[in-house]
């Protein structure tokens, strides 16, 4: 007589629904599993912790320990190698999803790999030297700054919306997606512990040399926003320094004049490295506010409006949400030898 074998991930949605206090009729039905079976599934997970099938002696199974184990192998040794691939190095040639249903009892699952800035040696020491120097830093005293893109139609990142099954294709159900859009705006903004700082949205002409230059920084980021800020937070709190990435206006010789002339002393901040900077998660942030709207922008005055919008409605509580996570990302770079953190 041969016995259906329910796969892992069924369940453990068996298991999960015991635990939330459904009944096992309940379970049984929601994992698509026979009642009977759920009965033996739940008694043989409450006796022994595992809902793992026992080996057990007579006819062999049809996959062995050993090619259970050559398929985590190969997993593991190259995470993106397809399934498929793997189902066919095995000896029996499996099939995905007999391969994802043997990863799936060592707890290994195809997700999305994270998209991370490519960091070399020389980079990574600095990250490292960065975290030993500023582990016991004083986070209230750094003002956080840093320029952003906000196209027109940014659908990154899914949108959860609330529908009947019916309403799919509905108007309001839709998200509108703009075909290689070139409405943008660049903004500048800076925030720190208790504060959110002023946001600028940048004014120049674009194209070929027509960017964001040492000129324009200084008369529309320094002195037409921070100056006024950095002295009013210095005039509350002493030793205040601010933080600004590595980029060409940043790094000038007329830059570094202008903010030694002014008093403004700089905290430095290691290549390539956005998830050791608080302000990088503000800027997600806004970015969902701005797809959320119900009626998303449709010009660049549009777009200008909705950004400011959405920066007001950013609460400082949110900020210091962000900035009060800077000792645990010193020491995750630390771990990471000035690696990648999760952060």
């Amino acid at each position: 007589m041969t016995h259906m074998q329910h796969s892992s991930p069924k369940k453990n949605r068996l298991v999960s629904a015991i635990q939330t206090g459904k009944s096992i009729s309940q379970a049984a039905e929601i994992a698509e599993i026979p009642y009977g079976t759920v009965k033996k599934i739940w008694d043989r997970f409450w006796k022994t912790g595992s809902m793992k099938n026992r080996w057990c002696s007579g006819q062999p199974p049809k996959v062995t320990k050993h090619m259970h184990w050559e398929v985590v192998r190969l997993a593991v040794k190259d995470r993106k190698m397809p399934l498929q691939e793997i189902g066919n190095l095995v000896e029996l040639h499996l099939s995905m999803t007999a391969v994802g249903e043997h990863l799936a009892e060592e707890d290994l699952h195809r997700r999305v790999a994270r998209t991370v800035p490519f960091l070399k040696p020389g980079q990574k020491q600095k990250r490292l030297a960065w975290a030993r120097e500023h582990g016991g830093q004083d986070w209230e005293k750094v003002i956080w700054s840093d320029e952003c893109y906000v196209y027109l139609g940014d659908t990154k990142g899914r949108v959860w919306i609330t529908r009947h099954p019916e309403e799919e294709w509905d108007e309001g159900c839709l998200i509108p997606k703009f075909q290689q859009s070139t409405i943008y705006v660049m903004v500048w903004g800076c925030i720190m512990k208790g504060k959110k700082g002023p946001l600028v949205v940048l004014e120049y002409p674009g194209g070929k040399g027509d960017g964001m230059n040492v000129k324009r920084y200084i008369e529309q980021v320094l002195e037409g926003k921070l100056e006024k800020f950095y002295e009013d937070i210095r005039s509350d709190r002493d030793g205040v320094v601010f933080q600004q990435d590595g980029t060409l206006s940043h790094t000038a010789k007329s830059t570094k004049k202008w903010l030694c002339d002014h008093g403004i002393t700089l905290f430095p901040h290691p290549p390539s490295s956005p998830d050791i900077s608080p302000i990088e998660y503000v800027w997600c942030e806004l970015k969902k506010l701005v797809r959320a709207r119900e009626h998303p922008p449709t010009s660049t005055e549009g777009l200008i409006a909705a950004v400011k919008e959405a920066w007001d409605m950013i609460a400082v509580k949110d900020i210091d949400k962000y900035v009060n996570r800077m000792d645990d990302i010193v020491d995750a770079v630390l771990k990471a030898k000035g690696g990648h953190t999760k952060y």
